[in-house]
């Protein structure tokens, strides 16, 4: 190989956009380790039974998922800290998610609140998804295509580098300040949960400091005629609506009279003129479909039904272990 190619990959490797991918894939290997084998090993040392273990294995599929919501980082500017940037709002966002939610998971003992640490887990790992769907689009858009294998490469670096620190590291943490499968100690789980919280904040900082590309300036399409929050009252009011359906029949069929009778005040409501006017974003979208034959774009429409499948999963997930443990 010439001395300039060799300068060249250097140069590479050595550019900004490179260590920044680094220190992202980090970030997005930790959670993905962490809500799975290591919390599998942790909840099998609390004594949870196997059965349950591989029931929160479950907490896996929002990585499986993670396309149903990833259109909504394109076209959903978030408040307050939108002005980041379409990329580094959402790499900011999910990061601190994953950050709380580790804290949250540390000070939850397994043994008497598992309900708990389970939920907190299915928010990590739907964050660190988010994570996911926000790094490689900022990869893609943050250089030109002869240097994405660079990028590439230094992202699965700090991602596998992650992993390894997250899995065996953890675990030789938890044992070192005290923790076994024949002595199971809480606060050994507690200070190894906490110290790879802190570890996110390298990415947290990389985030904040990073240029937002150039390819991630607002989308050539009209704006919207109804707000974020107007856009996600509506979506939260249609998820309700669809859920009390179900609700009310099977509040009639158990003859629980006054939980029936709610159920048909709020369906009652939601069909009533100012019900209806509450969902004037659905019905304009779906109008406006039906014009085009095809949406132009990812309107409000399919942003509704992929919130709803993600807070589906969240909830059917979370229910699922409430149902099991009763």
């Amino acid at each position: 190989m010439s001395r300039e190619t060799w300068r060249d990959a250097l140069a590479a490797y050595a550019s900004p956009a490179t260590l920044a991918l680094l220190l992202l894939g980090f970030a997005a290997g930790l959670p993905a380790v962490l809500v799975f084998s290591t919390l599998s090993v942790w909840l099998r040392e609390a004594g949870v039974s196997r059965e349950t273990i591989g029931f929160a294995s479950w907490i896996s599929l929002a990585y499986a998922f993670k396309w149903v919501w990833s259109p909504m980082l394109d076209q959903w500017r978030l408040p307050w800290i939108g002005a980041l940037g379409r990329r580094r709002s959402w790499l900011v966002l999910s990061q601190a998610l994953i950050a709380i939610g580790l804290v949250g998971m540390a000070l939850c003992n397994p043994q008497y609140n598992l309900t708990m640490l389970i939920a907190l887990a299915v928010v990590v790992a739907f964050s660190s998804a988010t994570q996911d769907i926000a790094i490689d689009a900022y990869r893609l858009e943050i250089a030109e295509d002869k240097l994405q294998a660079t990028l590439a490469a230094s992202y699965m670096t700090g991602y596998r580098i992650a992993m390894l620190l997250a899995s065996a590291g953890a675990l030789f943490l938890a044992e070192w300040l005290g923790s076994s499968s024949l002595d199971y100690n809480q606060a050994a789980w507690t200070t190894t949960y906490l110290a790879f919280a802190l570890l996110i904040l390298p990415g947290l900082i990389t985030s904040l400091v990073i240029r937002e590309p150039d390819a991630a300036a607002p989308l050539p399409n009209e704006p919207s005629r109804y707000s974020f929050n107007h856009q996600l009252a509506a979506v939260g009011l249609l998820l309700v609506l669809l859920i009390s359906i179900p609700a009310m029949i099977n509040a009639l069929i158990a003859q629980a009279w006054p939980r029936a009778t709610l159920y048909a005040l709020f369906i009652l409501g939601s069909i009533s003129p100012m019900g209806r006017a509450l969902f004037v974003p659905v019905r304009h979208i779906f109008s406006q479909a039906k014009q085009r034959q095809r949406p132009a774009r990812f309107d409000f429409a399919h942003q509704a039904v992929s919130v709803i499948v993600l807070i589906i999963l969240m909830v059917s997930t979370t229910g699922m272990f409430q149902s099991y443990w009763g």
